[in-house]
């Protein structure tokens, strides 16, 4: 069964133990990474100019690591990694999706760090014997070798956390960072993840195997202001995900069943990532007209489109689909703010509330319309 985002975040912050401390989980990696570095480097003496090429071989020959072990166990079901597959592919990427790439508080951290044991097996059973055998032949290269291993997990943690930093906040908006946000954030694309973007510091595998992939970002306006006012509505339709969400996307039908919607000019049939589209609209009261571009459809799953409009209202639409018994648990969720003060103030006493009563009003049209066009077309009984 296919599950919104949001009803999955909500499932699995509900699954993590009462008793976790994120601050407790990140600062024991954080110490513990930084005392076997500690150990390992304690070990180096009178380092010869040529040793030192040691670190920069240590941090490729991690970097080459990380990025094998994701691409092909994180994504891969192997019967000897299910536990990694289960965490990576299905719980993470489960709940971190495009337009929901950010953590809300840092219990989510669960789901972003490795479990706290996993450095200490790292250390115990991966570096320790390379240190071992490493030392067999030079002391210096063994304990360079040994703390740039480790360091490169810290690295790995602490990168992968920033990635999914709100967009506000200042490490997200350091260059390297930012770069590196943006490659995890198309990574995290359904169609991408299994085939692009898989280092987390430094994409020196991805530019050398062919699978470094790279969109520059839009402007969108509403990734840059605030506040946003959000409103979700859910239906219950019978019919199938995939045909439900194609009627739902099809916009030169919205003004069948939503009350806002006037006129549409715009191209038939379900709309695709990059396309545009122009609408007029009537909105809490007010006429207004409305620029879309459309920003991601997955068949079946979920179809995302922003909008541009008058008196400074910008808007994110999301429609997710997640199938239910015979049916489909159609999720709308729409994002919206205005630039101008006045607006703004409008928006809190009056408007609000008369969206999102169009917006319910508008589900049980949807409903209504989606079945009959459904049965009609002969596509569900």
């Amino acid at each position: 069964m296919r599950q919104t985002t949001e009803a999955f975040r909500s499932r699995y912050r509900a699954n993590v133990h009462p008793l976790y401390n994120p601050w407790l989980h990140g600062t024991f990696v954080l110490l513990f990474g930084i005392g076997a570095i500690t150990a390992f480097w304690n070990t180096v003496h009178e380092v010869q100019p040529w040793e030192w090429l040691t670190v920069p071989l240590a941090l490729l020959f991690f970097n080459f690591g990380v990025y094998m072990v994701h691409r092909h166990l994180g994504h891969h079901k192997k019967a000897f990694s299910r536990m990694f597959y289960a965490r990576h592919a299905g719980d993470h990427h489960s709940f971190f999706a495009p337009g929901y790439m950010t953590y809300d508080s840092p219990r989510d951290w669960r789901v972003i760090l490795f479990p706290a044991w996993l450095i200490v097996l790292h250390t115990l059973f991966i570096t320790v014997p390379i240190w071992w055998l490493l030392k067999q032949f030079d002391a210096n290269v063994a304990g360079l070798v040994g703390g740039c291993l480790v360091l490169g997990y810290l690295a790995y943690e602490v990168f992968h956390a920033c990635e999914h930093l709100p967009s506000h906040n200042p490490l997200a908006r350091l260059p390297w960072i930012r770069q590196m946000r943006r490659l995890h954030e198309l990574h995290h694309r359904r169609e991408m993840m299994q085939e692009r973007n898989f280092n987390i510091v430094f994409p020196l595998m991805d530019y050398l195997f062919g699978t470094l992939y790279w969109e520059p970002e839009q402007a969108i306006p509403y990734l840059t202001r605030a506040p946003m006012t959000r409103l979700q509505h859910q239906i219950e339709i019978a019919g199938n995900p995939i045909d439900v969400l194609t009627y739902a996307s099809t916009v030169t039908r919205w003004p069948e069943w939503h009350p806002s919607s006037l006129r549409i000019n715009g191209q038939k049939g379900p709309l695709h990532a990059g396309a545009r589209f122009e609408e007029d609209i009537r909105a809490g009261g007010r006429d207004g007209h409305l620029s879309w571009r459309v920003e991601e459809y997955l068949p079946g799953r979920r179809w995302r489109a922003w909008a541009e409009g008058d008196h400074g209202l910008s808007l994110l639409l999301t429609y997710e689909c997640e199938a239910e018994g015979n049916g489909t648990r159609f999720v709308r969720t729409l994002e919206y703010q205005f630039s101008g003060l006045g607006m703004r103030i409008a928006n809190t006493l009056l408007l609000r509330r008369r969206i999102d009563r169009e917006s319910a009003e508008s589900m049980l049209a949807l409903r209504e319309m989606a079945q009959k066009h459904l049965a009609h077309s002969g596509v569900n009984a």
